[in-house]
């Protein structure tokens, strides 16, 4: 039981995520946002994908965010809502600048590939002040869940984001952190500087090994990487994805997890081939699956199992959030596992 001290206490919460919600805009049918003419709207946001994942597992969640208070904001509300997400946290922006941050997503077709185009500058989200953010969240919840997109957004928001770090670690909670880096947001030597400087606030460290070697100039085997975040700054969970593009439309699956108390390495067998219907949002299940797994079993094996199994179906799944259950989950997991031949259907 690796953090049975800190998960073994009477919360309100299991996890409370803080980060922007955008709005997204898809042309239908593969079509390309240069040339097709109808948009289809949903929600989504990193911290929102996960915690979304995690109500839907069956675990208590919430969200801090800053909603322009119209009929965008209160679309966006209700999606919150519908996925069993709290929204006693969200802030409201009432002035006239007020705004939610909007992406377009074109879908790919071997060989062309996904593209995304962002209109996020000076959203709701970028003006938030910890005075905003009720004090009362600092000791409601067993895991705090930030991503470096956050961190990325503005000066200002990267400050805030910092302060509840360390308001939420002073209160014993756990924290949970996406690096989640991207280039069209913050340069490699800002994003690095500033990431370092959080890392040993962090306890449950999620990281593509792309950006361990790239932005954060780790060297050495992934193996060694991981081991280094723990041996360096205290991480007690290192989890890294591995996912390998054949296609747009055909994914392979994997991950790792480290465990630092247990000097120990969970792996399994890949999601092999995934039949890709929209990418975004699956390295947030997968984060979704693997907290869950943590907070619910306190097993590592079970983190690991999950996530791979929530990033995979949420690769199926059009939108950002992802749409299965716990009973959906196991069952694809228990597939996963077994030999021979399996069911082709549901019925």
């Amino acid at each position: 039981m690796i953090l049975e001290k800190e998960l073994n206490v009477d919360k309100e919460f299991d996890v409370i995520g803080f980060g922007e919600v955008m709005l997204r805009l898809s042309p239908p049918d593969k079509e390309r946002i240069s040339q097709g003419e109808v948009f289809e709207k949903k929600a989504g946001g990193s911290e929102l994908n996960v915690v979304s994942g995690i109500s839907l597992l069956g675990l208590r969640t919430g969200i801090v965010t800053k909603l322009p208070d119209n009929e965008i904001g209160k679309f966006v509300k209700n999606k919150i809502r519908f996925y069993g997400v709290s929204d006693d946290y969200l802030v409201y922006d009432t002035s006239s600048y007020k705004r939610l941050g909007v992406y377009f997503y074109e879908s790919g077709a071997h060989p062309r590939k996904p593209t995304v185009v962002y209109d996020r500058h000076a959203s709701s989200i970028t003006n938030i002040s910890l005075e905003e953010v009720d004090p009362s969240i600092y000791n409601s919840t067993k895991v705090f869940h930030v991503s470096g997109i956050s961190l990325a957004l503005n000066e200002s928001v990267r400050q805030v984001v910092i302060e509840m770090i360390k308001k939420f670690k002073e209160n014993g909670v756990l924290i949970s952190f996406d690096v989640n880096y991207r280039a069209s947001l913050w340069d490699e030597d800002t994003a690095r500087e500033t990431i370092t400087s959080i890392l040993p606030y962090i306890d449950i460290l999620f990281v593509s090994e792309e950006t361990s070697r790239r932005m954060l100039q780790q060297q050495g085997t992934l193996e060694e990487i991981m081991k280094n975040y723990s041996r360096k700054y205290g991480t007690k969970i290192v989890a890294t994805t591995m996912r390998k593009v054949l296609s747009p439309t055909r994914h392979t699956w994997n991950s790792k997890i480290y465990s630092a108390p247990e000097d120990k390495f969970f792996e399994e067998e890949p999601y092999e081939e995934i039949e890709v219907i929209d990418r975004i949002g699956s390295g947030d299940a997968y984060l979704a699956g693997a907290l869950f797994g943590i907070i619910k079993f306190n097993d590592l094996q079970k983190a690991l199992e999950f996530g791979n199994a929530m990033a995979a179906i949420k690769n199926t799944v059009p939108g950002d959030m992802p749409a299965c259950d716990f009973n959906e989950i196991s069952g694809v997991i228990k597939s996963h596992k077994k030999d021979g031949v399996d069911s082709e259907m549901n019925r």
